[in-house]
């Protein structure tokens, strides 16, 4: 009795934490965490914006509107579609429990066709007033039809420890499914005011308002004929282990026992559906220094403390989820900050035609609130390096261009299959067309290419018999943009 003594509890072992990791990642998903830079197509056309004088400097460069060469009140409308995909490569022993590696993949697709936002400043002397109304952060939405690694990995765990290790994953089918949404609308307003020839500054605040939400599913169904074959094996496990029952007798005992297992089948279901809401406050201060050709400036952006609140519709579960399910009951808060964001950047005018800029920025994301203190897993805050040109054709057309690194300091612990990220590099190409004096139309197009991240060994299976085998995880993405940016002055 001794060895199924052990596999029982092996299995019991898998079951719960596959549960683990099904729920435990649920609240962060379809999310970045970072605050979006990409609010006006001039940033998607060049990149490096940071130390522009020009209207999405309401975002960009906020002391530099101070030196805007003209007063009066200038608008900016802007309208982006993104579209991104979120892709798994699972490879686990899970997928078969016959001693093997397989890889199952997964296709997530995010998308927020229409991005908006608008910018508005009014200068009037040595003083700019601004304001602006922007996705600031957030995901948009992500689907996973036909479910995720965690999943199947909580199912087959569930059926191995329902059925004692006889329901085999090529016995049933596993129906799951998972879609979320997650934006952070931001509402700006700040005073700009010119020192001297040289130096402004700048003082504001932005209100960040969190929407999001999550549905799921997951329920397992036996194949065809699986119950009967079930039951046969059932009969045959009995009578080997008491050689002087009857073929009724066996059969009987089999029924006694295939009721209960087929009826914790049926109640291995989890059904999740969740809207979230939550909102913070962004201080901002900023500077900048103009000599002549060379512009510098930067921005700093403070902790913006955030928890968003759950009003929960269902949640279905079996007992064994209780505990996990326990901080998504309607009502409970989750830690969701803001980080720290710091910006400094530079440009220069090589001749009247012809403008640089390069650009960094820092999010101190190891010290901004996740669930389940997330964050202090990662190995450092987010570095972006940016660099940008652009050059005026003629008095009508205006090309640029520019490039973005991005570094999250990731780690295993960090990742999980509804929130990962991967390092990345940007590039971005478009142009301005001056129609007038007033009125301009800025286009762009922005493309990520990102890193493939490796998470080994994601479903805790080192203390099991399936140590030895490989257990990983390959995150994928895929990023495109496409922005128009409307500029008038008045």
């Amino acid at each position: 009795m001794r060895p199924k003594t052990i596999k029982k509890d092996l299995d019991e072992k898998i079951s719960l934490i596959g549960l683990a990791m099904l729920i435990v990642s649920i609240p962060t998903f379809a999310g970045d965490y970072l605050t979006n830079t990409n609010q006006n197509a001039a940033f998607l056309r060049m990149i490096a914006r940071g130390a522009s004088i020009d209207v999405d400097g309401v975002y960009s460069n906020p002391a530099g509107l101070a030196f805007l060469p003209k007063d009066g009140l200038q608008v900016a409308l802007t309208i982006q579609s993104a579209y991104q995909t979120r892709d798994i490569a699972a490879t686990s022993p899970l997928w078969t429990m016959d001693g093997q590696t397989t890889v199952r993949n997964y296709e997530g697709k995010a998308s927020a066709p229409v991005i908006p936002s608008i910018h508005a400043v009014y200068k009037k002397g040595d003083w700019a007033f601004s304001g602006s109304f922007a996705i600031v952060g957030g995901g948009g939405k992500a689907s996973f039809d036909n479910g995720l690694p965690m999943f199947d990995a909580a199912a087959i765990s569930l059926a191995t420890s329902a059925s004692g290790g006889i329901l085999k994953p090529n016995m049933y089918n596993i129906n799951s499914a998972m879609e979320g949404r997650q934006y952070i609308y931001g509402f700006q307003l700040g005073a700009s005011y010119k020192i001297n020839k040289h130096f402004s500054v700048f003082a504001g605040a932005r209100m960040n308002y969190f929407t999001g939400g999550y549905k799921g599913y997951l329920n397992i169904a036996l194949k065809d004929g699986v119950a009967q074959q079930l039951g046969a094996a059932m009969v045959q496990q009995i009578m080997a282990a008491n050689p002087g029952m009857s073929l009724e007798q066996a059969t009987q005992a089999a029924q006694a026992q295939s009721g209960p297992l087929l009826q914790k089948l049926d109640n291995t279901k989890i059904e999740l559906d969740c809207d979230q809401t939550g909102w913070g406050l962004t201080p901002i201060i900023g500077v900048d220094a103009k000599f002549g050709k060379l512009n510098l400036a930067a921005k700093y952006e403070f902790k913006a403390n955030m928890n968003i609140e759950n009003d929960t519709h269902t949640r279905e579960f079996p007992d064994a989820a209780a505990d996990f399910m326990a901080p998504y009951a309607n009502g409970v808060n989750t830690p969701s900050d803001l980080p720290s964001m710091l910006s400094v950047a530079a440009s220069y005018e090589f001749l009247p035609s012809l403008r640089a800029s390069v650009e960094y920025h820092f999010f101190d994301d190891k010290n901004a609130g996740m669930a389940d203190g997330k964050q202090k897993t990662l190995k450092h805050g987010t570095h972006e390096y940016l660099a940008g040109v652009e050059w005026d054709i003629n008095k009508l057309f205006t090309v640029s261009g520019g490039y973005q690194k991005t570094d999250y300091g990731l780690s295993d612990a960090f990742q999980s299959d509804t929130s990962f990220s991967c390092d990345s590099y940007s590039v971005g190409f478009g142009g301005r067309i001056n129609f007038t004096q007033a009125l301009s139309l800025d286009v762009a197009y922005f493309w990520t290419t990102y890193s493939d991240y490796t998470k080994e060994k994601p479903r805790g299976l080192e203390a099991t018999s399936m140590a030895s085998l490989v257990d990983k995880d390959v995150y994928s993405r895929t990023n495109k943009v496409f922005g128009v940016s409307v500029n008038y002055k008045f």
